[in-house]
């Protein structure tokens, strides 16, 4: 059996379903597949608070209306701020229900190309033609893992996306590798359900973003009183004062005359850091700071860990909070001839304004347009950019390599 749809948007988190609000609401056919916030709710741990400011936590629909403020609203409960995981993904799903009822839950096992359209085939045969498809799976395939840690297995070492809970480590001694947000937020949370915890980080020191509770300096700078506020604070908020204004306009970010710089900028906007509300829950975790994990061997049952300064610990088992790295490459559903002809940069696809990659046709947002339009594209609060660009494209005829791809509108 096989159906048609003019655009496929492959994944249901905020990227997808906002893509998915923009192209319905312009007038343009759009099939979303995937589960509402699975990554979200599966692989995030449970009690984790999420990170980004109340403003910059807000899925983009064309109208502004889906805001996390209306769906507290129409959930007749407070949400906390910082805003924990649980209400997020339900509001995300909320979000979803709004702009994209017929969503199709189907997984996307392949997606080939033909000739003047794509195959993309499902979980259960069934396959449905697509004239442009907009990839928004996430980072789940993503997971970074250090050489040290690669063949061990996963009782003795795992990535925080492999756990929705740390209940099981209770009385366990664990090693948090790492020195970034998870990974505190997760030492915090195993701290919290009974481990004995200690970080092991490369940075010489934690650097604590202030925010968060008893941070009053910087909630008087944040507050809607302050008049100088939207000139230091942009929405989104991401990286200090100064590069948080290139972050939060990509189309700026993108003509950064040379890759390096951009890197450098990148890398600035999201170093390591931990929110300030943490510090507290982690006054009794042990940190060791300025450490690399240089072997990591199985021992009796238990994992050893040989640091950097010749110093060794025994442990139940380690937790990697080492991160994510884009690599196209690792979307099972990307077949080798779709990968031959993508324009990559150590994995992640060159991107035109409209977030469409080499293979014409074909749009990828998320992680993997942050190496063309900047770390905002990692962030929630970058999925109002990505829909806009993305239905804006699909609104023009454009000619691409001598491949004419039909234009998309609802308009006669």
């Amino acid at each position: 059996m096989t159906a048609t749809s003019p655009v496929a948007i492959i994944g249901a988190g905020p990227y997808g379903l906002a893509t998915g609000a923009h192209l319905r609401a312009a007038g343009i056919e759009a099939r979303v597949f995937g589960e509402a916030m699975a990554f979200w709710g599966r692989q995030m741990p449970a009690g984790m608070l999420l990170r980004s400011y109340w403003a910059a936590s807000h899925i983009a629909d064309p109208h502004g209306a889906l805001t996390l403020d209306a769906y507290e609203a129409a959930s007749r409960g407070p949400i906390a701020r910082p805003v924990p995981l649980h209400r997020f993904v339900a509001y995300g799903q909320w979000f979803g229900q709004q702009v994209v009822p017929d969503l199709d839950r189907r997984r996307v096992e392949r997606i080939d190309p033909d000739a003047d359209s794509f195959r993309v085939m499902l979980e259960d045969g069934e396959m449905v033609r697509a004239r442009r498809v907009v990839v928004a799976t996430g980072i789940a395939p993503f997971a970074r893992r250090p050489v040290a840690f690669a063949n061990l297995p996963p009782e003795l070492a795992s990535h925080t996306s492999e756990h929705s809970g740390f209940a099981r480590f209770a009385g366990r001694e664990v090693a948090v590798i790492g020195g970034g947000q998870s990974a505190l937020e997760c030492a915090a949370l195993l701290h919290e359900a009974g481990a004995a915890v200690e970080v092991i980080a490369r940075t010489p020191a934690i650097r604590w973003l202030r925010y968060g509770a008893g941070s009053r300096l910087h909630a008087a700078l944040h507050s809607t009183r302050n008049p100088f506020r939207p000139i230091l604070f942009p929405p989104s908020d991401i990286g200090p004062p100064g590069i948080n204004y290139l972050v939060d306009k990509p189309f700026l970010f993108k003509r950064i005359p040379t890759r390096a710089l951009r890197g450098r900028i990148a890398r600035h906007a999201i170093r390591p850091a931990g929110t300030g509300w943490l510090r507290q829950r982690l006054a009794m975790v042990r940190m060791t700071m300025g450490q690399s994990v240089t072997a990591a061997t199985p021992a009796g049952g238990r994992l050893r860990l040989l640091l950097g300064d010749g110093t060794v610990r025994q442990v139940d088992h380690a937790l990697l909070a080492t991160g994510y790295a884009v690599d196209v490459a690792r979307y099972a559903f990307l077949p080798p001839k779709l990968l031959g002809a993508l324009d990559c940069i150590e994995g992640s696809p060159q991107l035109t304004a409209g977030f469409e990659s080499s293979v014409p046709g074909l749009h990828f947002l998320g992680a993997p347009a942050a190496e063309s339009f900047g770390p905002l594209m990692r962030f929630v609060a970058g999925t109002g950019y990505a829909a806009r660009g993305v239905t804006r494209a699909l609104r023009t005829t454009p000619v691409r390599r001598g491949v004419m791809i039909p234009a998309l509108s609802g308009d006669p």
